[in-house]
């Protein structure tokens, strides 16, 4: 580990075996309630037509229930071409049941429906800044095991929250999360898996990391050369810690700021959710896409920056109605110019 190492972190060092990458181990899986109440397009009946295609990966957020694979199912017939998913209970310690038949499934049915990339969200109760020694372990050991869900289900990404850092100093925060990442992948090889850990940014809550791009990409700097390392933005977050990416002008600035601290080639997925929230509210609530404080100009510009061709936008819209996933897709599909520039 060397300048990785803390007092928190090096006692949990090589206490967990190398996972093959699609060994016979079993997950269960969890919907939330929220996604419980959406309009199962599983249910609804394939359509005769296939969801009209668009050049950019569009996607969102996609139940599990019923078995992993079936997200993939859901996607296509939402007209995702990319799509994110739980791979276990955002916000239970529990392991869950995932068995090889599924992840062979759920690769077949991203290639017949040419679904990339897998975008796997870790737990929302890991904290890898954590200064209590026993959450900190726990926060690794569930860590470890979305790693290794990611790889058998050969997800190309697996985003992260960078943590909290009551108890302590940012910098000792940031300086954590990195030692904790660094712990929990030891012995897996990410690269021959072609996964990439992604640190989101975040919205600025107390005592939250991740809220300037400065943040992410200290993080990203100290695992560089380590294991293989990106960031995933989400515009609701980014408006809430009070960058401006309503106005033209504003945009133009923000991007150009986090092109010189992150990089624009090192941010391979966005989250596009409007904002319940003004800018600088530090709220984390997300809108439906064009209903918020952000409005729909804003995914207009980002969805037709050339630069940004690389990417995939995934949205994690709330579903207040049956449908609302479907209707969250197709506006940021629509948004999008018919050739790319």
């Amino acid at each position: 580990m060397g300048q990785y190492e803390s007092n928190a972190v090096v006692g949990v060092q090589g206490q967990h075996s190398v996972p093959s990458m699609c060994r016979q181990r079993r997950y269960t899986f969890f919907m939330p309630h929220s996604l419980a109440r959406e309009q199962d397009s599983l249910k609804a009946g394939r359509s005769r037509r296939p969801p009209r295609p668009s050049w950019r990966r569009i996607g969102i957020h996609t139940s599990v229930a019923g078995g992993v694979e079936n997200a993939a199912e859901r996607a296509y017939r939402l007209g995702s071409s990319t799509l994110q998913i739980f791979s276990s209970s955002p916000r239970q310690w529990a392991p869950y049941e995932l068995s090889r038949p599924q992840c062979d499934e759920m690769r077949r049915l991203r290639d017949k429906y040419d679904l990339k990339p897998l975008v796997i969200h870790s737990n929302y109760l890991v904290n890898l800044a954590a200064t209590s020694e026993l959450f900190l372990r726990k926060s690794i050991e569930a860590f470890r095991g979305e790693v290794e869900r990611a790889l058998a289900l050969c997800a190309e990404y697996l985003v992260l929250h960078p943590g909290s850092f009551r108890g302590t100093d940012r910098e000792a925060g940031l300086r954590q999360t990195a030692a904790a990442i660094a712990v929990a992948t030891e012995h897996v090889d990410l690269r021959k898996g072609n996964l990439t850990i992604l640190i989101e940014n975040t919205a600025g809550a107390e005592y939250s990391l991740g809220a300037s791009f400065e943040q992410v990409a200290e993080v990203l700097d100290r695992l560089q050369g380590i294991l293989p390392i990106a960031a995933c933005i989400d515009t609701c977050h980014t408006h809430a810690a009070g960058y401006d990416i309503v106005s033209a002008v504003g945009l133009r600035n923000t991007l150009a700021h986090l092109d010189a601290t992150i990089g624009l080639k090192n941010v391979p997925v966005w989250h596009c959710n409007d904002s319940k929230g003004a800018r600088g509210s530090r709220l984390d609530r997300h809108q439906h896409i064009g209903k918020g404080d952000i409005g729909l100009e804003p995914f207009r510009r980002l969805l037709n920056d050339p630069r940004l061709r690389h990417a995939a936008f995934i949205a994690e819209t709330p579903i207040d109605a049956p449908g609302d996933d479907r209707r969250n897709v197709a506006t940021l599909k629509r948004l999008v110019a018919t050739k790319a520039r």
